[in-house]
């Protein structure tokens, strides 16, 4: 049985969900979400919230999509009233991250300025080596600023590069470490 899925999903002042068989769709102040559901899943609409339900309790993968769209609809709902962040951070002498209308321009030691384009829903600020990606799907944040990260990974000798700002980096010592000892 799951037990993310078996809790009810209550739903905040700001925010409406329309449920149909097939969709359900999340509205709020920060913007509109839409989900195709699995046909192992059903959404119920009741007057304290939403409640998942699988087609079969018994099958074990359809006990996994329960939980799993359970936590994506209650992440959706998080999304369209208070939203998502990812801050990632630039090191490195010359890099840079400027904004160019509404897309993001990384110079970060190529030849050439790398674009990153910002789909429908999602903003970048930068505040000196501080990128910040917001926007109410978490899924779509957390993938664009992966993105980001994977143009210049940070790397472990001098720790240029781009990284979460709570990401921690290891260290390695260089060359001249190793012919010391």
């Amino acid at each position: 049985m799951s037990r993310i899925g078996k809790k009810l999903i209550t739903i905040p002042a700001g925010a409406s969900v329309q449920v149909s068989s097939r969709e359900v769709v999340v509205k709020g102040p920060k913007g509109e979400i839409r989900l195709a559901l699995h046909p192992h899943i059903t959404v119920l609409e009741t007057a304290e919230g939403l409640t998942v339900k699988p087609v079969s309790e018994t099958n074990k993968k359809d006990r996994a999509l329960w939980g799993t769209f359970a936590s994506i609809i209650r992440n959706m709902i998080a999304g369209v009233t208070t939203g998502f962040k990812k801050q990632l951070e630039i090191n490195g002498v010359g890099y840079k991250a400027t904004l160019k209308g509404k897309n993001l321009q990384l110079e970060v030691g190529f030849t050439h300025p790398v674009e990153v384009a910002a789909p429908a829903g999602i903003a970048f600020s930068v505040e000196k080596n501080i990128i910040t990606v917001e926007g109410a799907d978490k899924h779509l944040v957390g993938e664009l600023a992966a993105h980001i990260r994977s143009v210049k990974k940070p790397e472990p000798y001098k720790g240029k590069g781009i990284r979460y700002i709570d990401e921690v980096i290891r260290r390695k010592a260089g060359k001249t470490a190793a012919k010391a000892a």
